[in-house]
């Protein structure tokens, strides 16, 4: 083969593989578009929907709540002094005014008997110089002077006799005493513990609820309690008081109700579960609590046309796993209630399973 032929075998050869390399080109160059096309349009997210429903129930609140003493008071002496006398015995039930402690009051009560002779003595003087004043015997200011001391006179007295009482515990109402600490020869300092009371023929309950209650609320409404300590048994108490103010931190209400425990059932310091009803409530609409986009402005995924749609709710009472919708939704409106945190606003959706709420 002479140098000519050879040379025309090559440069056919370089335009064929030429050839060959914009066929390719050309190729890859169609398939690509397709390619990203394909990317671009991903199949519509699987979820799970619910439709909104409507409920009738009762409208009613649960709390948890403590009792307290109608009233309580732990007695404590405003004197040191000496226990010469207990009045009362453990755990039992005593009257207003009855004495429950007496320390030693030899030296206040030598007070009073000395205040009162001074008084004695005072008032007559007192009435013997109003006679000899009748017969001008003294002058008006004699009198005057007479009348300021047995005034100081009888001060002096009650000063005594108060003196005297501090030495003498009186129960301030009827109730039931708890167990002493102090026995009789026992030394007590001021403000020493000696005796707790509590009245307990009518309890209080002390709870909490959430503030969306707050318009609902009025004294003298009734409610219902129980207690572990008296399991299958219910009690009613009324509302007694509402405190004004709402706590910032937790934003909810203190309430205050009296239950009237004459059968002495329950004892200060129970844990009692309470019960509030309101009435009933009908056509209240309903969905899922897991259909709720968690964190921020409370929404849902609602599904339309095939589509989701990020749509705002505002939030009622729940109950039973379900939230009640007071705006937002109507009758009938379907949204996702398992697979939205894997939506965006207008993404396709295809419902795998949709479950009717039924009251």
């Amino acid at each position: 083969m002479n140098q000519m032929t050879r040379r025309g075998v090559v440069a056919l050869s370089l335009v064929g593989l030429c050839g060959l390399a914009y066929l390719a080109w050309s190729a890859n160059r169609g398939a690509a578009p397709a390619a990203a096309q394909v990317a671009a349009a991903p199949g519509p997210v699987v979820v799970e929907a619910a439709s909104v429903a409507a409920f009738d129930f009762a409208d009613e609140t649960s709390a948890v709540g403590t009792l307290k003493a109608g009233e309580s008071v732990v007695l404590r002496p405003e004197v040191s002094g000496r226990v010469v006398g207990i009045g009362f015995k453990d755990g039992a039930v005593v009257g207003k005014g009855d004495l429950l402690v007496a320390f030693d009051a030899t030296i206040q009560d030598a007070e009073v008997a000395q205040a009162r002779a001074n008084v004695e003595l005072a008032r007559s003087t007192y009435r013997r110089n109003q006679e000899l004043l009748e017969k001008k015997f003294i002058s008006p200011q004699a009198l005057d002077a007479s009348g300021a001391t047995l005034k100081v006179q009888e001060a002096a007295l009650q000063l005594a006799v108060a003196k005297a009482e501090k030495m003498r515990i009186r129960a301030p109402f009827r109730g039931v005493v708890g167990l002493r600490s102090v026995s009789v020869g026992s030394y007590v300092k001021e403000g020493e513990e000696l005796i707790n009371l509590e009245e307990i023929g009518s309890l209080r309950v002390d709870f909490r609820l959430a503030e969306i209650y707050f318009g609902r609320l009025q004294k003298g409404q009734a409610l219902e309690m129980t207690s572990d300590a008296q399991p299958g048994k219910r009690f009613a108490a009324i509302v007694e008081a509402i405190d004004p103010q709402i706590d910032p931190n937790g934003r909810s209400i203190a309430v205050r109700a009296r239950f009237d425990n004459a059968a002495g059932e329950l004892r200060p310091g129970m844990f009692v579960r309470v019960r509030l009803a309101f009435g009933e409530r009908k056509g209240v609409l309903m969905v899922p609590e897991e259909a709720v986009i968690p964190g921020g402005q409370p929404a849902v995924f609602q599904v339309v046309d095939g589509k989701a749609v990020r749509t705002p709710v505002r939030l009622g009472m729940r109950r039973d796993a379900r939230v009640e919708i007071t705006e937002g939704l109507k009758l009938g409106d379907v949204v996702v209630s398992a697979g939205q945190l894997k939506l965006k606003p207008g993404a396709p959706v295809r419902v795998q399973q949709a479950t009717q709420a039924k009251p």
